[in-house]
């Protein structure tokens, strides 16, 4: 029999592209979204990817106790990958209770309904940000956190917590939480990928917006860090090879290959690339020019962070494999197929 897993959050950007992942390797998959990020686009778009029509879908919202209960109860659910929560730095600055009542109820829901429904299995969508600004690059897993530098990237660090202490106090429960870097692109078939409310939070919808006219001028923040062309430097990983890492994680706990309870592993391609290289490398893979202008440096920019993914090779079996210029077509192809070109 198939293992079945909930994926919350699923009808947006990284919990599309892992529910196809899931799909494709065999899984059972339940998509619960209450729709506040993003549209159907992707969903529809998960559907055509997989030839599946008859993928649960259920519009809810992870902060209602009843709700969240109700789904576990009516469903039998082998794991859960928890996508559902706000992710917009600069709101979660001016609106900080938004951010922590959503993104804490709604988990601290989910780990509640699905202990008491025998789903022991609880994998966490964590983000680098919990590094903050690192005394030593690379980051492995066990590189300190540091303070956050918003309410959002709190609430990731206190959302491991809620996890890592409700493994060690209810045996029944085990948790994974994988901290992602910078993800970025699209499905190969251009038919996911993210889709922004409003102006972006992200760096290559803005690039795509920007080379699709519908952005006047990209600004790139700073130029004058201590990094070798003075731009900050990230992690930029495949969105493809981010949601395949899920699917090794979710085998690790139902196969129960787990070393720990409770275990960390940084989802990344363990190499540095400037946003300067990102842009130039967006131009290449799509021979075409970018209108941009170096603006000052924003607020809470870190000047360089990236992953050592050792562990996740060596443990999970992962590893970012898609090549950039694979990476910055695929976005394009996305933005150039919502603008029905």
């Amino acid at each position: 029999m198939k293992s079945c897993v909930l994926v919350s959050g699923g009808a947006g950007f990284i919990g599309s592209h892992v529910t196809v992942e899931l799909i494709e390797a065999g899984y059972d998959v339940i998509v619960a979204d209450n729709m506040s990020n993003c549209d159907s686009t992707c969903f529809e778009g998960v559907k055509k990817i997989t030839g599946k029509d008859d993928i649960p879908f259920i519009k809810m919202d992870f902060r209602d106790p009843v709700a969240t209960e109700l789904l576990f109860a009516t469903n039998k659910i082998d794991a859960v990958i928890h996508f559902a929560g706000f992710k917009a730095v600069g709101e979660s600055v001016g609106e900080p209770l938004k951010y922590y009542k959503n993104n804490l109820d709604s988990f601290m829901n989910v780990i509640e309904s699905a202990r008491a429904r025998g789903c022991g299995n609880i994998l966490f969508s964590s983000s680098a940000t919990v590094y903050g600004e690192p005394d030593k690059l690379p980051v492995t897993e066990e590189t300190p956190r540091q303070p956050a530098t918003s309410p959002y990237g709190n609430t990731k660090k206190m959302c491991e917590d809620i996890l890592r202490d409700c493994v060690k106090a209810y045996p029944e429960i085990k948790g994974i939480a994988l901290r992602y870097f910078n993800p970025i692109g699209a499905h190969p078939s251009a038919l996911i990928g993210e889709l922004p409310n409003g102006i972006p939070n992200n760096l290559v919808p803005f690039i795509t917006q920007t080379a699709i006219g519908k952005r006047e001028c990209l600004s790139v923040f700073g130029d004058d860090y201590p990094t070798p062309d003075g731009t900050c430097q990230r992690d930029f990983i495949d969105i493809v090879d981010l949601a395949k890492a899920h699917v090794f994680a979710v085998r690790r706990m139902l196969d129960g290959e787990m070393r720990k309870d409770y275990e960390v592993f940084n989802i990344g391609t363990g190499k540095p690339l400037s946003v300067m290289e990102l842009i130039k490398g967006f131009e290449k893979a799509n021979n075409l020019s970018l209108n941009y202008k170096i603006a000052p440096r924003r607020y809470g920019d870190i000047t360089a962070i990236w992953a050592d993914p050792t562990l996740a090779n060596n443990e999970l079996g992962w590893k970012a494999e898609r090549k950039l210029e694979d990476t910055l077509a695929s976005a394009w192809a996305w933005e150039k197929h919502l603008a029905g070109k």
